[in-house]
């Protein structure tokens, strides 16, 4: 699969919101990334589905959804009727698991599952007939800016040797700390897909930092 990036929107300025979006499309970014946070299944909170259709006429780039809330069930379609085509859900987070990933399927947008640190792999082994993409957390969930775990990077291997021991396309996505730093160790790890905060903000612009970013991952790929 090709390198893909993908900002979170979590570092936005709220206050030009669109504006914020549109130069992240424009930048040439794959897809964009909304941290939707309750308080309580992590010590945060953030936005909903309504923030995120309001944002959706900005950009013409795919959205996922990285959904890191208790019991998200009775609002997945919202998040789709929102503009998401990528719903990454928690299993630890989830009444029944199975049957919240067959509910993505019948939405008809892709799922996504969340791996944090202290959750294994063995998590998403029942379900690789409903996944399309696999995210290891490179962080705790819960808050921007923090520092990348590289003791995550066999956890990583672990799932693309998972993937690629099957017979249907899974993305590999990484989250958490990814820069110009770390962003090969993920991808030399098997990553392909990689989401950048605060990291891509520090950039001159934009532009610069996706293209930085893409280079450095797949000179690490080779």
């Amino acid at each position: 699969m090709t390198v893909k990036i993908v900002p979170a929107a979590l570092p936005v300025d709220y206050a030009r919101l669109g504006e914020e979006i549109a130069a992240l499309d424009a930048a040439g970014v794959d897809r964009i990334q909304w941290d939707v946070m309750d308080g309580r299944f992590v010590p945060n909170l953030t936005y909903g589905p309504d923030l995120i259709a309001a944002c959706r006429p900005h950009a013409t780039c795919g959205f996922e959804a990285h959904i890191m809330c208790e019991r998200p069930e009775p609002l997945l379609h919202r998040y789709v009727e929102a503009g998401c085509d990528l719903l990454i859900l928690h299993p630890e987070a989830l009444q029944q698991p199975h049957a919240a990933y067959q509910r993505v399927a019948e939405l008809g947008v892709k799922l996504g599952v969340a791996l944090s640190p202290a959750t294994p792999l063995s998590a998403v082994e029942h379900a690789l007939d409903l996944i399309d993409l696999i995210l290891i957390m490179t962080v705790n969930p819960g808050f921007g800016g923090q520092s990348y775990l590289a003791t995550m990077e066999p956890k990583i291997a672990a799932a693309r040797a998972l993937i690629d021991r099957g017979d249907r396309a899974v993305e590999l996505e990484v989250d958490g700390g990814i820069g110009p730093e770390t962003i090969a160790g993920a991808a030399a790890a098997g990553a392909d897909v990689f989401v950048s905060g605060s990291a891509l903000w520090r950039y001159d612009d934009f532009a610069t930092g996706v293209a930085d970013l893409r280079r450095r991952a797949e000179d690490a790929r080779v």
